[in-house]
């Protein structure tokens, strides 16, 4: 069973147990330190999601890891010496320890020798911005309300997710590579996705916000960017060329069974579906998000095309 990673990756603001942070780029490698809780489980052939706090950064697989050794300056609070505390950039005192509560300006440092780590993922690498919310991401981990900075979580379950994410069209692809042994028992995984669909995704989320088009207000987890043309044969992604539509409200739209009227502008239920309530009640109302003239000239071509399917 492939083992797989969350990690929290913000740049310079990046801390544990009060160090200095760590000198991450998210595209090729992430670092971190024997101070860090699960340091020495993480290995080669391991899938590695990287995310920011608000939403998933990447995924990839782990093809190396260097180790090294160095000095390494560790603060701590003053009064219970432990290295479990928060910088506050607004407030004073400037630092406040979360396990006794003590307020202070300065902390109490030393100077240890660690191991040091850094996964070398950069063959595998999958853009994910916008993919996932950082909500989302916790409730694939084995422990959703952990609070540490490498987190266990579930492949098979971020894998579905992705599936789901990508479209029935172009599915993911999950490729294992039998090139070489590595510790554990892990293969190789490579996660193919269409070029520049999260990009694609997190403009419409920007623009029309946490609405289906067609059934209005829903959580970002369920809503997936839909291309009012047929991607496949055009590979591009146009402006203003896709709209959020529900997952199951996309499939259906992909099949032709759902619709716009271009005369009307009103929603257009197959008559098949009709005899299921949740898709009768959308027959003749007007979509839920105002539609712009680029949408409309999109929806009428879908609508010319119906039965045929659109992708």
């Amino acid at each position: 069973m492939t083992t797989a990673w969350l990690m929290l990756a913000v740049g310079d603001n990046r801390q544990h147990g009060g160090n200095d942070g760590y000198d991450d780029n998210p595209r090729y490698h992430y670092s971190w330190d024997s101070t860090v809780p699960n340091h020495a489980k993480v290995a080669v052939g391991d899938v590695i999601a990287l995310w920011d706090k608000r939403e998933l950064i990447g995924v990839s697989v782990i093809h190396g890891i260097d180790t090294g050794k160095e000095d390494k300056t560790v603060y701590f609070c003053p009064e219970c010496k432990r290295a479990d505390f928060k910088r506050r950039s607004r407030l004073t005192p400037a630092c406040r320890c979360n396990q006794c509560g003590a307020l202070f300006d300065t902390p109490g440092k030393k100077t240890k020798t660690v191991t040091t780590y850094r996964s070398r993922h950069g063959i595998s690498w999958i853009n994910g911005q916008g993919l996932l919310t950082g909500a989302e991401l916790r409730a694939l981990c084995d422990s959703p309300n952990s609070q540490l900075s490498m987190r266990p979580m579930r492949w098979e379950k971020l894998r579905d997710v992705l599936l789901e994410l990508a479209g029935e069209e172009l599915p993911l692809e999950l490729e294992y590579d039998e090139r070489t042994p590595i510790p554990r028992g892990h293969k190789v995984s490579k996660v193919r996705v269409r070029v520049g669909q999260s990009a694609f995704r997190s403009r419409l989320l920007r623009e029309q916000g946490e609405q289906c088009a067609m059934t209005g207000a829903a959580p970002a987890a369920a809503l997936e960017a839909a291309h009012l043309y047929s991607y496949a044969e055009s590979g591009e992604h146009h402006d203003y060329g896709g709209l959020l539509l529900r997952r199951d409200i996309h499939r259906l739209f992909d099949l032709g069974q759902i619709a716009v009227e271009p005369r009307s502008g009103l929603i257009d239920v197959a008559p098949s579906l009709r005899s299921y309530p949740l898709y009768a009640q959308l027959h003749g109302q007007p979509p839920a998000v105002q539609l712009r003239p680029e949408h409309r000239v999109w929806l009428e071509a879908h609508w010319l095309s119906r039965g045929s399917g659109s992708a």
